[in-house]
């Protein structure tokens, strides 16, 4: 049990550090950006009155100074009070939730499509024996490097032209309800994540293939699919879902590019125009709950990586007896 509340603990208290951190770069970068009170009226030639001004400045605390400003952004924040847009006078809890869903799904077929590539191809390279195993080894490697290092935006305009412009098979912007609007954005996102653990579940698909437990059971008889299914692959699959926290991140900031480029409804689009606008409380809100969103996905893939992995549960269980004997 002490273990247990010593990792909540360690876990509640990164999840607002992280916070923390995260809220006060944005914060102070915004700021630095330009007059807040500027996009609060509407953006530049705003002809609004004194006592528009007046008022936004009392409601907003312009008057203060910057640090109080800045605590007061952090009460905000820990008591879950967003407030409202300046520019689309709406709250943000609202608007958040709204473009939420889209993200999140966006971000999960990604992940589950770069997933499903790296198996399959840690199964293809793994079959191969002899001299074609050679030369799939060689042209799978070289897929692996060129997907993990394809910028996004350059895959997605490349989709839109081959497979919207050229061939019309996909529609160019994914702002409806239709399967196939998700295709192209799901793609995007997923190559260069399937490239990245690809490599890695190769790797530590090779290590296991020479591992003793391989051998032993080749010896039993087994045939190499059954080494592989049963033993290989889920050793191989270890170093990759530990990764996935770290991917899912990724793919939730490289949901910005995608949404904006395939005109996708999201937390992504909706994060960069309120960027560009200087929309404080909506880019402090979107960035607070995506963050929030990575640290659970951590939270999450640790516990997953825990029951996959014996090895794992057998040095917490080692970490647990010297406590055990102390108190006894």
């Amino acid at each position: 049990m002490r273990a247990v509340a010593r990792w909540t603990v360690a876990k509640i208290g990164g999840a607002v550090l992280v916070v923390w951190i995260v809220a006060t770069l944005v914060f102070f970068a915004l700021r630095l950006s330009g007059d807040p009170l500027e996009a609060i009226l509407g953006g530049p030639g705003s002809q609004a009155g004194e006592d528009t001004v007046r008022a936004a400045i009392e409601k907003y605390a312009l008057d203060e100074p910057l640090a109080w400003q800045y605590l007061l952004q952090l009460r905000d924040i820990a008591t879950l009070q967003l407030g409202d847009s300046f520019a689309r006078r709406q709250p943000v809890a609202d608007l958040l939730a709204a473009q939420l869903p889209a993200t999140l799904l966006l971000a999960a077929l990604a992940l589950a499509l770069a997933w499903a590539i790296a198996v399959a191809g840690s199964i293809i390279q793994a079959v191969s024996r002899g001299r074609t195993g050679i030369v799939v080894g060689a042209v799978m490697r070289g897929l692996e490097i060129v997907a993990s290092v394809t910028p996004q935006f350059w895959l997605g305009a490349v989709l839109i032209m081959l497979f919207a412009s050229g061939l019309g098979w996909l529609p160019a912007t994914s702002a409806g309800s239709s399967p196939a609007a998700l295709v192209m954005p799901v793609v995007t996102l997923a190559i260069p994540i399937a490239g990245f653990l690809s490599q890695v579940s190769r790797d530590a698909l090779d290590e296991a293939d020479a591992a003793p437990f391989a051998t032993t059971s080749r010896s039993r008889g087994a045939g190499e699919m059954r080494v592989l299914l049963r033993h290989t692959l889920r050793h191989a699959s270890l170093p990759a879902v530990a990764l996935s926290g770290w991917a899912f991140g990724n793919l939730l900031s490289g949901a910005v590019v995608v949404e904006v480029l395939f005109a996708r409804p999201g937390l992504g689009r909706l994060l960069q125009e309120a960027a560009l606008s200087r929309d404080v409380p909506v880019v402090i809100g979107a960035v607070v709950v995506i963050a929030l969103m990575y640290i659970v996905v951590v939270i999450l893939t640790d516990a997953i990586e825990l029951l996959v992995d014996p090895r794992l549960r057998a040095r917490a269980a080692s970490r647990r007896a010297p406590e055990i004997a102390v108190g006894s």
